[in-house]
């Protein structure tokens, strides 16, 4: 469960990049978070992940309070999160094996189960035949798919996904796509960021519209809001 209560988030300098947002996705949930570059996806992204914290309000995941967790609490919190980066974020110097492997290296697994699931993950993204491979030698699709492997190697209840279709064809984004909604088949909470108008319209998954930093109202035509559900969400595009 992921739950906002007017979050205010003002970065140094005095941008507002987010302004009292209010919104609860349910656990088991897929949800697309729309908006414009510069609508404050990303910062909203980084204040569950608890890589920023919000100047007033609350950011609740899983009933715990992430914007006043100290250091120390912040590995466990991460334990339960997959994110993916819209910069990627991989280790050139490392192959795909090694960069899937990392944060379960970080987590204390022991070489047999590390390998297992770093296999597994590999397996996964259709990435297993590539595992000695270094991410210069691996096309875009293949490196975004590299990042969903190390985002989900460590089984997260959670998965964030900061803009993962932006710089993909439209054959590689509904490859991608595939990929989460099987994550979220197995009950794996998903917020996927996007301004990708194609991946908007499966009118299946809720979209969150941000618009310079403002939560937007649900549009007229939009389902009753339900468990899990905000007012100010809405089904298919933003």
């Amino acid at each position: 469960m992921i739950s906002f209560s007017q979050v205010n988030k003002r970065y140094p300098g005095g941008y507002q990049a987010l302004k009292n947002v209010s919104f609860r996705i349910a656990a088991g949930e897929m949800v697309f978070l729309a908006g414009h570059s510069g609508a404050g996806k990303s910062t909203l992204l980084k204040l569950i992940a608890a890589i920023e914290r919000p100047n007033s309000g609350s950011v609740l995941v899983n009933n715990q309070n992430v914007g006043v967790l100290k250091e120390r609490a912040l590995p466990y919190l991460r334990r339960n999160l997959g994110i993916i980066f819209q910069d990627h974020k991989l280790l050139f110097d490392r192959n795909a094996f090694d960069n899937v492997l990392l944060p379960l290296q970080i987590c204390g697994f022991d070489h047999r189960e590390s390998s297992k699931r770093v296999r597994a993950a590999l397996d996964k993204v259709g990435l297993l035949k590539r595992e000695k491979s270094h991410p210069i030698a691996l096309s875009g699709g293949e490196q975004q798919r590299l990042c969903i492997a190390r985002a989900i190697v460590n089984r997260p209840s959670i998965l964030l996904a900061d803009e993962p279709t932006g710089n993909l064809d439209a054959a590689y984004a509904q490859e991608i796509m595939a990929i989460f909604k099987s994550f979220h088949q197995v009950g794996a909470t998903l917020l996927i960021s996007t301004h990708d108008t194609s991946v908007l319209q499966d009118t299946r998954v809720r979209t969150i519209e941000l618009k310079h930093g403002e939560l937007q109202p649900a549009a007229s035509s939009a389902a009753p809001a339900g468990p899990g559900k905000s007012a100010a969400t809405r089904p298919g595009q933003a």
